[in-house]
């Protein structure tokens, strides 16, 4: 509760700000609205540097927020064996747009899979169960982001947006190694309230496309895997 008060303070403050400039924001997507469940990782045990401080529900927020005001980036390049997704993030949901870049400049997603496929409905990636993948995640942290739904955004067609981390979540907190792409045509408003949209795809829908057509298996898992070879900042 302490974790959740302190996100919904900061996002509020932020809020505030958006008014004042006015003046002068392996988990599954269901297939419908349901949330997604994450499996448990094991808490770090990892000494911070003063460049990477371990991440945690305490202290994610605060570092999100001034990494936010420091780096700008919001374009990024998804490169896979099907080819390359070029991917706006939006300005407004700075929290997890930062944490997106903060995520492409550590290396995480790199040899990461796009482990969920459901054709005409969403491409899910940012997971694997190598062994490697998750020593980049202990190293990272564990935490948790709040939603940010109300920016007007919705889960249109290639829409870039962050699942939730567990199937009974009431807050929608959520997993910020996974992400997914909406693929289906005429996109799938109903997740609008559920899951934060934080980018959208510019280039590279036929590949979104190709990814969502590959063979899976009754749990959606590709049968053959989809590797995220690299995820890189752009200009």
């Amino acid at each position: 509760m302490r974790f959740l008060y302190f996100a919904s303070l900061v996002l509020f403050l932020w809020n505030c700000e958006d008014n004042k400039t006015t003046k002068k924001s392996t988990n599954t997507v269901a297939k419908d609205s349901d949330s997604l469940k994450q499996k448990p990782l094991k808490k770090a045990n990892v000494k911070p540097t003063p460049d990477y401080p371990v991440l945690t529900d305490e202290n994610a927020m605060e570092f999100f927020l001034e990494y936010s005001n420091n780096h700008d980036d919001d374009k990024v390049r998804v490169t896979t064996d099907f080819g390359t997704i070029d991917i706006q993030l939006y300005d407004k949901t700075r929290f997890h747009r930062a944490n997106f870049i903060y995520l492409t400049k550590r290396n995480y997603f790199n040899g990461t899979q796009f482990y969920r496929v459901v054709k005409n409905f969403v491409i899910q990636g940012g997971s694997s169960d190598d062994y490697n993948i998750a020593k980049r995640r202990r190293k990272i942290g564990k935490y948790l982001l709040p939603p940010d739904t109300k920016r007007g955004y919705t889960h249109k067609r290639g829409a870039v947006s962050m699942p939730s981390s567990e199937i009974e979540n009431a807050y929608k907190l959520a997993s910020p190694f996974q992400f997914f792409i909406v693929q289906r045509q005429g996109g799938a408003d109903y997740l609008d309230e559920g899951y934060t949209v934080f980018g959208e795809v510019t280039k590279g829908m036929d590949v979104v496309d190709k990814i969502a057509s590959v063979e899976t298996d009754e749990g959606d898992w590709p049968l053959k895997n989809v590797y995220i070879r690299k995820i890189e900042v752009i200009e």
